[in-house]
C-alpha cells in the first residue's frame, strides 16, 4: 500500500508533467514562429508552487523534478513528428489541380504548400472529382478540401475559416457558332454544369426567376463541360471565371455577357473536425493577404498576372464589390418586401433588381431611347463610354456625345426602329465628339411597344467589336498581301483574275497579264546578302507602281516574280498587245536603271511575259501558265526582254514596234516625199494640185500612206510629219508663184484628225504659210 505522501506525490508529479509539457510546447512554437504571431500564455506552474508548499512535508523530489523537466526537451530535440493532412485535389485550374508530382498546385495549392512548410504539415493529396471530394470530406476520408464556396447549406455540413481565400464569380462560355448575348437567349439551350456545384443551383434559380426554360446538363468537371461545349454537345457551359479565362481559348470558346453568382472561396473541413487547421489557415491568410512579399502575393502573381504585380485591377474590385453590394441590397430588399407588401410587388421588385444587376454586369452598352431619340436609360457600360453618371445622360441626344457623321448614321438606324418598327442589326463606327476616338460596335436595336402595340421607345444593345475588327483586318492583311512589299499576294491576284474572267463576257475591255521576273536575283542574294535582296525587291515594287496605271493591279507572285494585270485595254487584240508592249517597254527601261542599296550600286534587269485575256480564256490557271511560259521565252531569248504568249501576235507587235521606230528615223533622215496630183475641171484645165505623201524606205522601197499613217498617228509621229508636209507644200507654192500659169493654182493638203482637233496646230500651219506665201485673195484651206 502507498502512503498518503506517496499518493499525493504521484498526483502532483503527473499534473506537473502535463502542465510543463504544455508550457514547453507553447515556448517551442513561440521561439519558432516569432513573438508577433503568438501571444505567449502564462505558464501553468501553479502545481509547481503547490509542490513547494508540500515539499517540507515529504521527501525531497528535486532530482526527479529535474529529470522530468529534461525529458521533454530531450524528446523534442529532433522536433515534433510532422502532421499528416489529407487534402482533396480536383482539376480546377488555375485555382487547384494536381501537378506532375501529384502534389497540390494552383493558387490554393501553392498557398496550402506554403502553410504546410511553416506548420510542419505533411500533405497527402487525394485526387478525386468535385462531388467525390465533397463526399470524402463529409465521411472523414480527407481532412481538408480547398476551393469550396460558402453557402448556408454547406455551412451545416462543413466548417469554414473566417478569411476568404479567393473572390470569384461564375460566367457562361459558349461555342463561337451559338448566338448567346443575354439571358433571354438561353431559352431552349443546353447548359453544362458541374454536379453538386453552386453554379448549378444558382443558375437554375436565376433561370426560373426569368421564366426561362433551359436544360442543365450535369458533368463531372469543368474540363468535361468545356469539352462538350467545344464539341457542340451542349450550347454553353457554366464555370468560375478563373478556369474559364484560363481555358476558353484552348477550347475555342467565347465569353458571354452573362455573369452571375459572386462567391467567396474557402478551405473546408468536416463538421466539428480539424478546427486547428482552419485556425492556422485564418492566421496565415490574415497575415499574407496584406503583404506584397507574401506567398499569397506570389501565388496570385504566378497564376493570374505573370508579367505584372499580382494586384487585382481596380475596375474588377469595383465591379465585384458593386455586384456584391447590389446583390446584398437586392436580397435585403426582397426579404423586407416579402414581409411588408404583397407577393406580386415583391416579385416585381426582385426581378427588377436582378435585371439591373445583370444589365450592369454585361460587357455591352445597353440603352433605351424615346421617340425623340433621347436617352431614357443607360447601363454601366454606357456611363463608362460617355464618362458621365446616369442622371447626366438621361434626356441627352447622340449629338451630345458623337460627331456629326456618327450622329447622322445613328439617327437613320434609330428612325427605322421608331417609325417602321424594324429590328435593326448593323455594324456601327462611332467617333467621339472631337472625332479623335473611333470604335466599332455591333448594334442590335429593337422597338419597345406598349399594351396597345404602339412603339414608345427603342432598346439598343451595342457590343464593342473594335479588337475583333482590328484582328480581322490584320488577318486579311496577312492572308492577301505580301508582308515585304505590301503588294497583293498570289491569292488575292488569283481572286481578282477569276472575277475578271467571269465579267469579261459582260464588259467589253482588253486585259493583259504580265509576268515580271528579276534576272539573276539569286546572284544578288548570294553576293550582297538577303537583306540587300529584300531592299532590291522593295525598290522593284516601288518602280513598278510608278509605271502602272491606277486601274491596273500590281502583285507579288512570290520570290523575285511580280505580276501586273493591265485593265481597260483596247478590245482589239492587236491594239491591246501594242498598249501592253508600250507599258512593258516603259517597265523594262525603268527597272534597268541602277539601284542604290545600302551604299552599294547594283544593276539588274527583268524578263517579262505577256498573255492577253478574252472571253475564251478557260481558267485562271491557264492564263497564268501562258504568261509564265512567255516570261521563260523572254529569259531564253537573252533576258531583259518582253515576249507575248501568241507567236503570231508577237510577230505583229514586233513589226508594229519596228515600223514606229522606222517612222521616227525617217522623219529625222527626210525619207518622206511629196507627190502632187493635178486637179482639173470639166474642160481638162488644171486648177491646182493635191499633195500626197510617200515614204521612200531604204529597204521596203516606196511605202503608201495606208501602210504607215495609222502607225504614225498611234505613236505621235503624225504631228511633226504633218508640220513637215505643210511646210514643204508652202515652199512648192512659193516656187509656182513666179511662173505662169502656175501662179494661180491651188494646192490641197490632207490633214489628220489629230491635227484638226488641236487649234494650236492650225495656228502653226497658218504662221508657216504666212512666212512662205503671202496671204492672197483666193487662198483656201482643205
Amino acid at each position: 500500500m502507498l502512503s498518503g505522501f506517496q499518493v499525493n506525490f504521484s498526483l502532483y508529479l503527473s499534473k506537473f508533467i502535463v502542465d510543463l509539457s504544455q508550457s514547453l510546447r507553447v515556448i517551442h512554437d513561440w521561439t519558432k514562429n516569432g513573438l508577433a504571431r503568438h501571444n505567449l500564455p502564462m505558464l501553468r506552474l501553479s502545481s509547481l508552487f503547490n509542490w513547494r508548499s508540500n515539499w517540507r512535508a515529504g521527501v525531497s523530489w528535486a532530482p526527479w523534478l529535474l529529470l522530468v523537466a529534461l525529458l521533454p526537451q530531450a524528446a523534442g530535440a529532433d522536433g515534433p513528428t510532422p502532421r499528416v493532412v489529407r487534402v482533396g485535389v480536383y482539376a480546377n485550374a488555375p485555382k487547384i489541380f494536381s501537378d506532375a508530382n501529384g502534389q497540390p498546385s494552383g493558387i490554393l495549392g501553392d498557398l496550402l504548400v506554403a502553410m504546410a512548410e511553416q506548420e510542419r504539415w505533411q500533405l497527402q493529396p487525394f485526387v478525386c472529382e468535385w462531388q467525390t471530394c465533397l463526399d470524402a470530406l463529409k465521411t472523414g476520408r480527407i481532412d481538408l478540401m480547398p476551393d469550396v464556396a460558402f453557402t448556408s447549406e454547406r455551412a451545416q455540413l462543413y466548417d469554414f475559416h473566417n478569411t476568404p481565400a479567393l473572390l470569384s464569380w461564375s460566367q457562361l462560355y459558349k461555342h463561337k457558332g451559338v448566338p448567346i448575348s443575354s439571358m433571354l437567349d438561353l431559352k431552349g439551350k443546353r447548359i453544362a454544369v458541374v454536379k453538386g456545384s453552386i453554379q448549378a443551383s444558382f443558375l437554375k434559380s436565376l433561370l426560373e426567376s426569368f421564366a426561362i426554360t433551359a436544360d442543365l446538363v450535369p458533368v463531372d468537371s469543368f474540363e468535361r463541360g468545356f469539352e462538350q461545349a467545344a464539341a457542340q454537345q451542349v450550347d454553353a457551359v457554366a464555370a468560375n471565371r478563373f478556369f474559364g479565362d484560363l481555358k476558353a481559348n484552348d477550347y475555342q470558346l467565347e465569353t458571354t455577357a452573362i455573369v452571375f453568382q459572386p462567391a467567396q472561396l474557402f478551405y473546408a473541413t468536416a463538421k466539428g473536425k480539424n478546427a486547428d487547421l482552419l485556425q492556422a489557415i485564418d492566421r496565415h491568410l490574415g497575415d499574407w493577404q496584406v503583404r506584397d512579399d507574401s506567398p499569397y502575393a506570389s501565388a496570385m502573381q504566378r497564376w493570374m498576372q505573370p508579367d505584372t504585380r499580382p494586384v487585382i485591377p481596380t475596375y474588377i474590385v469595383w465591379l465585384v464589390g458593386g455586384l456584391a453590394l447590389l446583390l446584398g441590397l437586392a436580397l435585403l430588399l426582397n426579404h423586407w418586401l416579402r414581409r411588408q407588401v404583397t407577393q406580386k410587388t415583391a416579385h416585381i421588385q426582385a426581378t427588377e433588381a436582378r435585371l439591373r444587376t445583370i444589365l450592369d454586369s454585361v460587357d455591352a452598352a445597353i440603352y433605351i431611347k424615346d421617340t425623340d431619340l433621347r436617352y431614357q436609360y443607360a447601363n454601366e457600360a454606357v456611363c463608362k463610354l460617355f464618362g458621365r453618371e446616369l442622371p447626366t445622360i438621361v434626356g441627352q441626344c447622340d449629338s451630345d456625345f458623337f460627331d456629326a457623321p456618327t450622329t447622322n448614321r445613328l439617327r437613320i438606324h434609330d428612325l427605322r426602329v421608331i417609325q417602321q418598327g424594324e429590328r435593326v442589326e448593323e455594324e456601327e463606327i462611332n467617333r467621339t465628339l472631337d472625332g479623335t476616338v473611333a470604335r466599332s460596335y455591333l448594334s442590335v436595336k429593337l422597338p419597345l411597344r406598349d399594351a396597345h402595340g404602339q412603339i414608345y421607345a427603342l432598346c439598343g444593345i451595342s457590343t464593342d467589336i473594335t479588337k475583333r475588327k482590328q484582328a480581322e483586318e490584320t488577318i486579311y492583311q496577312l492572308a492577301f498581301y505580301d508582308p515585304l512589299t505590301g503588294l497583293p499576294n498570289r491569292r488575292l491576284l488569283q481572286d481578282r483574275v477569276q472575277q475578271l474572267l467571269t465579267s469579261l463576257t459582260r464588259k467589253g475591255q482588253g486585259v493583259a497579264l504580265m509576268f515580271v521576273d528579276v534576272d539573276n536575283f539569286k546572284d544578288i542574294n548570294d553576293t550582297l546578302g538577303h537583306a540587300v535582296g529584300d531592299l532590291l525587291l522593295r525598290e522593284v515594287a516601288r518602280r513598278l507602281s510608278e509605271c502602272v496605271r491606277a486601274q491596273d493591279t500590281l502583285a507579288r507572285q512570290g520570290g523575285d516574280e511580280f505580276v501586273v494585270m493591265l485593265m481597260e485595254l483596247d478590245i482589239r487584240p492587236e491594239e491591246a498587245a501594242r498598249q501592253a508592249q508600250h507599258i512593258g517597254q516603259k517597265i523594262l527601261a525603268r527597272l534597268s536603271e541602277p539601284y542604290a542599296l545600302e551604299g552599294q550600286t547594283c544593276q539588274c534587269s527583268v524578263s517579262m511575259g505577256v498573255a492577253l485575256l478574252d472571253s475564251s480564256t478557260a481558267s485562271c490557271d491557264d492564263i497564268f501558265k501562258q504568261a509564265d511560259l512567255a516570261m521563260y521565252q523572254a529569259k531564253a531569248g537573252g533576258r531583259n526582254a518582253l515576249r507575248f504568249f501568241n507567236p503570231q501576235m508577237q510577230a505583229r507587235v514586233i513589226a508594229r514596234t519596228s515600223l514606229e521606230a522606222d517612222l521616227r528615223w525617217a522623219l529625222k533622215s527626210q525619207e518622206f516625199m511629196l507627190f502632187y496630183q493635178p486637179q482639173v475641171d470639166a474642160d481638162g484645165r488644171t486648177l491646182g494640185y493635191e499633195a500626197l505623201v510617200r515614204w521612200q524606205h531604204p529597204m521596203r522601197g516606196l511605202v503608201n500612206p495606208g501602210d504607215f499613217i495609222a502607225a504614225a498617228e498611234s505613236c505621235g509621229v503624225i504631228l511633226p510629219l504633218g508640220h513637215w508636209i505643210m511646210q514643204t507644200a508652202c515652199q512648192q507654192l512659193l516656187a509656182w508663184a513666179h511662173q505662169a500659169p502656175q501662179a494661180g493654182w491651188h494646192l490641197a493638203v490632207n490633214v489628220s484628225a489629230q491635227q484638226s482637233a488641236r487649234p494650236i496646230l492650225w495656228r502653226r500651219s497658218r504662221a508657216c504659210c504666212a512666212r512662205v506665201v503671202p496671204i492672197r485673195r483666193g487662198w483656201s484651206w482643205s
